[in-house]
């Protein structure tokens, strides 16, 4: 199907208290007045929406409905065309200048020779900025009008449609699940889809909407094994044929657990022992640091052992003499999930028991191979 798209953008330059009295907006009508209604027409568009008032037009169609409004006029002027399905109109809520995302609401065909009432409910918090756009796609082979009028902005909620309570800021580490909680009053009804929208415009269901009393409910969204490309903006949005409630947008932050550069370096070793430093200056991931431990084994043994540290030295007691260890520094950051992997490891050995000596000895006549022999010397 051909079409052709013909977009309007009315920028709502408010915030949550920029309202003085109870309505602004805009009728359209003549006498109105232009400083409450601040609206552009769309740059990429195709056409412009026509300002149309029946009162002083002699040749007006007798399709048209009287008054004053917008109008996209898709009928080519043609006495009674077919308006069967005229085309689509779809309404967008773009926050700060941000990407257009889905449209929050639309309508398709033909519903009558009258006006309908929708009702968009925003929730809007200072500093933002907001703007509704209303794009209109008609197709070339059909023939119709669509026209909006009467476009309102009200300090008080909606009737109609729910209103979305302040969707806060998450944080989770990777591979974890996030989940949103949306709080919204109203009466939702059974035909109502609440989706999680991200700034992309990509969008996750609801799992369940859980009634909290007769006006208050809230619907519960998770996104499993979250990875660091998902942190965005998110908002809540439930959409109906009656109208539509779109939240504010919140950041889902992502964070890397984290893991040291650097290996621990080696202050001492002693037959028992080995005094090692962090070395944690320098991590990869991400702070903060609430937890440091000591993953170490001996490398020849599969199993390691782990300890809690609370300084930036610790003494590694009760190892083996003369055994091969390997010691590495473990990093959490806050919530589930913080532990990261285990740093690079520090590969040191502890020296022989008591009053020993080292002596060099071949394992066979015919290799080369040597090791160290330790040996006891009495007095």
């Amino acid at each position: 199907m051909n079409t052709c798209a013909f977009l309007l953008i009315l920028a709502v330059h408010i915030h949550a208290d920029g309202i003085e009295g109870p309505t602004a907006g805009c009728t359209f009508d003549e006498g109105s007045d232009p400083s409450l209604c601040e609206y552009s027409q769309g740059d990429d568009d195709d056409f412009d929406w026509q300002l149309f008032r029946s009162q002083g037009t002699s040749h007006a169609s007798t399709d048209l409905i009287r008054g004053s409004y917008l109008m996209v006029n898709s009928s080519q002027h043609a006495p009674a065309a077919t308006g069967h399905s005229p085309g689509a109109l779809r309404v967008y809520v773009r926050v700060n200048g941000g990407v257009l995302g889905l449209p929050v609401w639309n309508v398709s065909g033909s519903h009558g020779h009258q006006w309908h009432q929708v009702e968009l409910a925003v929730s809007m918090f200072w500093p933002n900025e907001y703007q509704i756009l209303l794009e209109a796609i008609v197709s070339k082979e059909r023939h119709g009008y669509i026209a909006i009028d009467d476009i309102m902005i009200l300090n008080y909620p909606c009737y109609k449609a729910p209103h979305f309570s302040r969707l806060g800021d998450m944080e989770v580490n990777v591979g974890q699940n996030a989940s949103f909680q949306c709080v919204a009053s109203g009466r939702p009804s059974e035909t109502e889809t609440f989706l999680l929208e991200r700034h992309n415009g990509k969008v996750t269901t609801s799992t369940s909407v859980k009634h909290l009393n007769y006006r208050r409910f809230v619907a519960s969204f998770q996104l499993d094994n979250v990875q660091k490309p998902e942190q965005d903006l998110y908002r809540c949005v439930a959409l109906s044929p009656r109208g539509a409630g779109v939240s504010n947008f919140a950041e889902l932050l992502v964070k890397v657990p984290p893991s040291p550069i650097a290996p621990p370096q080696l202050l001492r070793a002693g037959s028992t022992y080995l005094i090692i430093q962090l070395n944690t200056n320098s991590i990869l991931g991400d702070g903060p640091i609430i937890r440091r431990e000591i993953e170490f084994r001996a490398s020849h043994l599969p199993f390691s052992e782990i300890n809690g540290v609370n300084m930036v030295t610790y003494k590694l007691w009760h190892l083996d003499p003369d055994t091969e260890y390997q010691v590495s520094v473990m990093l959490t950051r806050p919530g589930e999930g913080g532990t990261g992997p285990p740093g690079p490891p520090l590969i040191s050995r502890t020296k022989c028991a008591g009053e020993w000596s080292s002596e060099s000895y071949c394992i066979s006549p015919r290799r080369s191979s040597c090791n160290t022999l330790c040996s006891f010397r009495t007095v």
